[in-house]
């Protein structure tokens, strides 16, 4: 009796895993990569609402200053925000042709990843040229403004060029240091889940 109830839950109790087809775990994949670019898209609105209010704020406080060190360094950094700009409309462009639902999805990841991994290198390039630049121009508006004797008079001094040395450093350090955790938290988290979602599809 034992015996025959055992096999009658054996054959009305279903299986715990149920293998899912091809077509179904390709949809799955489909899904996870169009919601990842969509968080891409938003970071990419984010970062290019906020140069544009950055790039308005800084023009109206250039506007109301009068020619000086702190005039000349808020149109340098507006002509930046206007070039990363750019930047941002088109990495919107690409990420809005991004559709894996009539192509390859393999090929359509691959390319995403390597078009984000490029965005990442060059956004890191970028960074290490532009801060040591902006430091140099800042220190350059000031010696303009202060006159050239003055300034290369105080720059010559062993103090002085000390304390500026360690300024550079640390500025050069903590910018890049912020800069990497901010470009980690709107793209390389996305970029690791991608290159997740292409792992296993090879698998």
């Amino acid at each position: 009796m034992e015996l025959e109830e055992l096999k009658s839950i054996w054959k009305n109790s279903e299986p715990l895993f149920q293998p899912k087809g091809e077509t179904e775990i390709a949809n799955m994949l489909k899904g996870k990569s169009i919601s990842i670019v969509e968080k891409l898209k938003k970071n990419v609105w984010f970062e290019l609402i906020f140069t544009i209010v950055v790039s308005i704020g800084l023009l109206v406080y250039a506007l109301l200053l009068t020619s000086g060190a702190a005039k000349w360094l808020s149109i340098s950094f507006i002509l930046m925000c206007l070039a990363y700009t750019i930047v941002y409309v088109k990495k919107l462009i690409f990420l809005n042709r991004f559709n894996p639902a009539n192509e390859n999805i393999r090929a359509n990841l691959v390319s995403l990843i390597e078009k984000v991994s490029s965005y990442l290198k060059f956004y890191k390039r970028s960074y290490t040229i532009l801060y040591p630049v902006y430091f140099c121009l800042g220190l350059l508006f000031a010696g303009i403004e202060r006159g050239a004797d003055a300034f290369f008079e105080n720059l010559m001094k062993p103090r002085t060029m000390l304390l500026l040395t360690a300024l550079a450093g640390l500025f050069f350090f903590l910018s890049t240091k912020a800069a990497n955790w901010y470009l980690k938290k709107l793209y390389g988290n996305h970029l690791e889940k991608l290159k997740s979602l292409l792992s296993d599809i090879h698998g």
